[in-house]
């Protein structure tokens, strides 16, 4: 006996037997505001090839880099309200939606990459997370920019009276603010994607940020001085809007939350990358590259800084990050 199908009832039938057409692919887009080039689009790029094939084929990142859809505050309120699908961002702005991320932005904070990992993959890191969605927004992992550096154009910096004056661009951070502020910077805070012509145009002496950051962005071609300063680790963090979040069955919760973790690894791997071999690169782009930096005298002059920090958050809250042991 033979069988045949047309129209409607071939559909269906082909749909019984699993011979229907394969499941609608969702597209979403993951922003951020660095270069393709950069750690984090490393990251971008290793979650979309994981959630691709942990899914199926049923959910599809396309990334949108170097601010196209606004600078990092920008992003992150739009995660909030639904009209970005997923965010990777520094901790910069964060602290203006949930405060008690605050704390990782003190200056000298961690020790190593290694301590920072343990301290975020760890029990306080997890308790961070655990904030976000407070705060209308929701959070599927931490990755990194890495340990923070100054470069500026007006003098070498070894030591805190050679930085008394500079202009400095720092993000929408009042930890940084407040810190630069201590050391006598003139602290000026200013989108990402509006930086590179404001240092061209002389706006500010200066800037800081991660060894990748620097060399994805740049910045080698507006700066003359890079001081290894270290001054902070900074943190970064996967955000997904809860709207999409909330759409997800808890199964395709978990797909999300793994692949951001392989998305995590793949930023840090860059970053550790960009910082062992950076400075050679920087330096041969011809920027003059000060190592010996006066770490002590530093931390020194934040006292004061440290004192106002230690009151807002709670010296053994500070204390339990500082002595965190991988």
């Amino acid at each position: 006996m033979k069988f045949r199908f047309a129209g409607p009832l071939l559909a269906v039938s082909l749909a019984l037997f699993g011979f229907g057409p394969a499941q609608a692919e969702t597209e979403l887009t993951i922003a951020h505001n660095l270069s393709p080039s950069s750690h984090y689009s490393a990251g971008a790029k290793a979650m979309a090839a994981d959630l691709a094939e942990r899914s199926g084929g049923k959910f599809k990142l396309v990334e949108s880099y170097g601010g196209s859809l606004g600078g990092e505050r920008e992003l992150t309120e739009g995660t909030q309200i639904g009209t970005i699908d997923l965010v990777i961002t520094s901790t910069g702005p964060i602290g203006n939606f949930v405060p008690d991320t605050l704390i990782l932005d003190i200056p000298f904070l961690f020790s190593s990459y290694d301590q920072a990992h343990a301290v975020l993959d760890g029990p306080i890191g997890q308790a961070l997370l655990e904030k976000f969605p407070e705060h209308g927004l929701k959070a599927l992992a931490w990755t990194e920019n890495g340990f923070r550096n100054l470069t500026n154009n007006v003098r070498p910096v070894k030591e805190p009276a050679d930085v008394a004056g500079l202009k400095v661009r720092t993000m929408e951070n009042d930890i940084h603010m407040e810190a630069f502020r201590t050391l006598g910077m003139l602290p000026t805070p200013m989108a990402f994607t509006e930086l590179f012509t404001a240092l061209e145009q002389g706006t500010v002496d200066g800037q800081e940020n991660p060894i990748g950051v620097i060399l994805s962005a740049n910045f080698a071609d507006v700066q003359k001085y890079l001081s290894l300063t270290q001054h902070v680790y900074s943190p970064s963090i996967i955000l997904i809007a809860p709207a999409v979040w909330n759409d997800l069955s808890e199964e395709e919760q978990g797909w999300f939350l793994e692949s951001a973790k392989v998305g995590s690894e793949a930023v840090r791997k860059k970053v550790r990358e960009d910082a062992d071999n950076g400075v050679a690169i920087l330096r041969d782009k011809g920027m003059q590259v000060i190592e010996q930096v006066d770490t002590a005298a530093f931390q020194d002059a934040l006292k004061p800084a440290f004192d106002k920090f230690a009151e807002q958050f709670g010296k053994d809250n500070i204390e339990a990050i500082r002595d965190y042991k991988p």
